[in-house]
């Protein structure tokens, strides 16, 4: 049986009414599609469920389509009316439709499942990705709660995220799981100054030791916890990292740009330690 295609107005449609998974546009891709359509016509419809209040429809699937018809002062668009149980079910089919259709970034997956338990579609989020999620592995599904996991101790501290690959985060989550949260927040630059991978070199250091045999050795909970982070007058940070060469401490915030500071600490470390024979 052939589903009913509808003409449905525009201005009846809710582009918004379910969290999207996708967070990104590309320019470039929505004027291709524009001029497909107006070659082509539209050759998937897009997919709405019924509302209660002033907007009759939601959207499901086709938010490139449906913004192509806008640009293009369409009046109406070619749908299939669903009808699902609730608006769980609704973000379920949405998921499986750009799954088959799009390439959705595992930052947005994350996202996705962070956005529809803060706005309480889904009690946590093993429930949201049992039922977002639910044809993949049990093992994606646990690759899935990484990535969750570390776009709510990230999420905005990024610049570009959906960007960041499968790999890098899970080893944010792994960092995160070993306890090292407050560590890499304090070495991650805003976003507002540094492209991702800038901001990705500067926290490097800290997830290579928070991966190491080292870093696992002092983890939270460990006999002897050293201090890693000092948070101190004025803003002024001190942390230490671990490098190929040996540990330095790197000083950040507003003080540590005066150089009469750097003069005190090394005044400091020559009493606790004395001065080299030749007074260097």
């Amino acid at each position: 049986m052939t589903d009913t295609i509808h003409e449905i107005p525009l201005d009846q449609i809710d582009a918004e009414a379910l969290p999207r998974d996708r967070a990104t546009r590309d320019p470039e891709a929505d004027h291709e599609l524009q001029l497909s359509i107006l070659a082509e016509g539209l050759r998937q419809p897009v997919e709405l469920f019924a509302m209660e209040g002033d907007t009759p429809y939601g959207l499901i699937a086709g938010h490139r389509r449906l913004a192509a018809f806008r640009a293009l002062e369409r009046a109406t668009i070619p749908a299939f009316l669903r009808r699902p149980a609730d608006i769980p079910a609704a973000l379920a089919a949405m998921v499986s439709e750009n799954e088959m259709r799009a390439q959705i970034s595992p930052w947005e997956k994350g996202r996705l499942v962070v956005t529809c338990v803060a706005q309480g579609h889904f009690p946590n989020a093993d429930a949201a990705i049992d039922s977002l999620y639910a044809t993949l592995s049990r093992q994606k599904r646990s690759r899935l709660r990484s990535l969750v996991m570390a776009v709510e101790a990230f999420e905005d501290r990024f610049a570009t995220p959906e960007r960041l690959s499968l790999a890098r985060l899970e080893r944010l989550a792994s960092a995160l799981r070993a306890g090292w949260e407050d560590m890499l927040r304090a070495a991650l630059p805003s976003p507002r100054s540094h492209s991702l991978e800038s901001q990705w070199l500067a926290i490097e250091p800290v997830l290579a030791e928070a991966t190491s045999p080292e870093g696992a050795a002092s983890a939270p909970g460990t006999p002897r916890m050293p201090r890693r982070l000092l948070k101190l007058r004025q803003g002024l940070t001190i942390r230490r990292e671990l490098t190929r060469s040996g540990w330095v401490l790197r000083f950040s915030g507003p003080e540590a740009k005066t150089p009469g500071l750097m003069d005190d600490v090394m005044d400091h470390v020559e009493r606790m330690f004395g001065s080299a024979p030749d007074g260097r």
